[in-house]
């Protein structure tokens, strides 16, 4: 039997993904691209715009299983992805898109969830009475609610102003920590992605590749402005690399 820590870490080592596009010809997505991440550990992919970032979370989520490689989800094997647009049912309110989601949930532990993301004014909104913060953020308890071993991000900030942005990123954070979720963050932001992050996984242009895993000394704390600008020039550099 394995130890309890190996059973509980995601593990992806992807050899080739290719796409076929529209013409019918192939593209080839990803290349060489392994990781792990331990349970309750925090990652950030960070990439050039089509390296691959998002058919990696589309793996990981179970969506695309047409790849050359491996992957070990952790022990209860139940990832929840998180869109980069809210993909909320229109015709349900915000609670109802929860519940469909997360029918096993206490009504306890949506309340909860609803209180830690600013929503419980908002439980019996429609999403088209949202605004986009709020509707990210009705995403987000739908996936929390069926409290997944494995929580995947994809630009969940994207087009927000940054006082949205910041409140979203604390109440976040705050919830990682406490419910100790494994979790990967999809993001063009680097400061964002040293921020919430345990390691970052720089990708190069496409087809992607791992360049390195660059580790955070003191994840989701207060670090000096030396490391962060050490951390964002390594970064900086190795996006830099050519192919």
């Amino acid at each position: 039997m394995s130890p309890a820590g190996v059973r509980d870490r995601l593990e992806i080592a992807v050899r080739g993904k290719t796409h076929v596009g529209a013409d019918g010809r192939p593209h080839e997505a990803l290349r060489d691209v392994a990781f792990a991440l331990a349970a309750g550990q925090v990652g950030a992919i960070v990439g050039p715009s089509g390296c691959g970032k998002t058919t990696l979370l589309r793996i990981l989520a179970g969506l695309d299983t047409r790849f050359e490689g491996t992957l070990t989800l952790p022990a209860s094997g139940r990832p929840a992805l998180v869109f980069q647009e809210p993909r909320l049912l229109p015709w349900r309110n915000v609670e109802d898109n929860v519940r469909l989601a997360a029918p096993e949930a206490s009504e306890g532990g949506i309340a909860a969830l609803f209180a830690a993301l600013g929503l419980s004014a908002h439980r019996r909104h429609y999403p088209g009475e949202l605004s986009l913060g709020l509707a990210r953020r009705a995403a987000i308890v739908r996936a929390l609610a069926a409290r997944p071993s494995l929580l995947l991000l994809d630009e969940p900030f994207a087009s927000l102003d940054q006082a949205t942005t910041e409140r979203l990123v604390e109440e976040l954070t705050e919830i990682i920590e406490r419910e100790r979720t494994t979790t990967l963050l999809v993001t063009h932001d680097v400061d964002l992605a040293i921020r919430l992050a345990d390691v970052v996984f720089v990708l190069s242009e496409g087809p992607g590749r791992l360049l390195a895993s660059v580790t955070i000394a003191q994840p989701r704390r207060k670090t000096s402005t030396a490391s962060l600008d050490g951390a964002r020039a390594k970064i900086a550099a190795l996006q830099r690399a050519k192919k």
